[in-house]
């Protein structure tokens, strides 16, 4: 894994968080969990960049990106975190919904929220990384098969902060 602090300009994170925040038709999700339908902690969307209407944020961060880790990203999933309750479980990527070979870049925006990443070897080792605005977290395909990565609740007074997961899917027709 690899960590850039401040990859994005702190006024121009702040520009992107407000666009997304403001234009994304963010969905709430359900999804079944221990025998009940339950309500998925953090709102989401996603797009593809051979679709119409990408946001021009997620165009111009991809264009960072691109020239930064010479991907070829197509797709970003986006997680809007409102608040400390709102969070992801510990998980690793689905590898079949994924080209191998290729990182996945998240890009943070607004407040700084906590990430835990989570060996899964018997040890178990634990890492806490704060993820500032404007930063850009880079982790290999292949820290899918043996990290798990989160964002926990928190009780902590945090703002709303969004999550940029820049992914290369498989064609379409491929999946």
């Amino acid at each position: 894994m690899r960590y850039w602090p401040d990859f994005i300009p702190p006024a121009l994170a702040a520009h992107w968080f407000d666009a997304l925040r403001d234009t994304v038709a963010w969905e709430a999700q359900r999804r079944p969990m221990y025998d009940r339908i339950v309500d998925v902690p953090r709102l989401v969307a996603s797009y593809r960049f051979d679709d119409d209407g990408v946001p021009a944020p997620l165009v111009e961060a991809r264009m960072r990106l691109r020239e930064h880790l010479r991907e070829p990203f197509n797709a970003v999933g986006l997680n809007f975190y409102r608040d400390g309750h709102d969070s992801v479980a510990p998980h690793g990527d689905k590898l079949h919904m994924l080209v191998p070979r290729h990182p996945i870049a998240l890009l943070s925006l607004g407040a700084a929220r906590r990430m835990t990443i989570r060996a899964k070897a018997p040890h178990r080792e634990v890492v806490h990384l704060d993820l500032e605005p404007g930063s850009l977290l880079v982790m290999s395909h292949a820290s899918q098969l043996t990290h798990e990565h989160g964002i926990p609740k928190t009780r902590e007074p945090v703002g709303p902060r969004i999550s940029l997961a820049y992914r290369v899917r498989p064609p379409k027709a491929a999946r």
